[in-house]
């Protein structure tokens, strides 16, 4: 019976590595060639564009194809098994990762950067200095109009404006800011944040909400600038918001911890080692990879990051 026994588990060895060798020679992709799909949160789209731009032109071979959604739907097609790498703003927990290897996949994740939330204004609106607090109760609807928040300023309406309902934007700010109350009947959520962007610009009394990579200044090398199409207000985690205890979401306060709403961005991985889903990973973990994420405005997880002293 034992031999019976010791023979079975020879079979079924042999059958699982026959099987997998099967499924690695279907195969033709490596780690710098052959095609992938990326599924990333619409939030960063900008600096994902710019990494596999940059990928691709040093391995001419490999196409990667992104696809953006909101973070919902990139984790739930994750956990069926319909794509193998996404980018997001959360890592799997121990549970996922256990039902990830239940499923006979290789799930792994690695923190790619920091991510600064930022608050956005109208050009034309000169209320640029706001509190941690106050924002919160901008959220909550107590204050309602810009007037409120400094009187003199204008009556209307603030209008708040996320990227979309399921996007990882709105979960941070529910979990860190709001603790769990019910957002204002002002809050709004479009389609993307190119939306929230293209009105903001357009909306005297909109108060957008978006991830710093589409704001920040990319013909500015210190990362101290935003773009001219928007106003980027500055918080305060003191009760009265000054020039000098407010801060911007450049690298330099996220790294410092000054700036208080921020989040950590990861690339999470099914796919086997050795195929070109892990190649870009590795890359965007890589030190090119985390230069071009400097340069987007957001601070690197793993690559040394120079820090420009900013005069306060």
């Amino acid at each position: 019976m034992k031999n019976v026994s010791i023979l079975l588990t020879l079979i079924l060895g042999i059958t699982a590595i026959a099987c997998n060798q099967k499924r690695g020679s279907e195969r033709t992709d490596t780690t710098s060639s052959g095609v992938a799909t990326v599924l990333c949160d619409d939030c960063f789209s900008p600096i994902m564009h710019e990494e596999a731009n940059v990928f691709q032109s040093l391995n001419s071979d490999a196409t990667i194809h992104l696809k953006f959604t909101d973070e919902v739907d990139a984790l739930n097609l994750l956990f069926k098994d319909s794509v193998r790498l996404i980018v997001a703003a959360r890592d799997i927990t121990p549970k996922e990762k256990q039902a990830l290897q239940d499923m006979k996949l290789l799930p792994r994740s690695t923190q790619i950067a920091v991510d600064g939330i930022a608050l956005i204004i109208n050009k034309s609106n000169q209320d640029s200095l706001i509190t941690v607090d106050e924002f919160s109760k901008i959220l909550s609807g107590q204050v309602r109009t810009w007037n409120d928040l400094r009187p003199g300023s204008s009556r209307e309406t603030i209008d708040v404006i996320f990227d979309n309902a399921n996007s990882s934007t709105v979960r941070y700010i529910q979990d860190s800011v709001s603790r769990g109350k019910i957002l204002s009947k002002n809050a709004y959520a479009k389609e993307n944040n190119q939306a929230v962007l293209d009105y903001v610009s357009k909306t005297p009394n909109a108060l957008g909400i978006i991830g710093v990579n589409w704001v920040s200044n990319p013909d500015d090398s210190t990362k101290q600038t935003f773009i001219n199409k928007i106003r980027v207000m500055s918080v305060s985690p003191y009760d009265v918001a000054d020039v000098d205890n407010s801060y911007t979401p450049i690298p330099y306060y996220l790294m410092m911890g000054r700036y208080p709403f921020y989040r950590n961005i990861y690339m999470i991985i099914t796919d086997p080692p050795g195929y070109l889903p892990s190649g870009f990973m590795s890359f965007v973990g890589g030190d090119r990879g985390q230069r071009i994420i400097l340069k987007a405005g957001l601070v690197p997880a793993t690559s040394p990051t120079r820090l420009v002293n900013v005069h306060e």
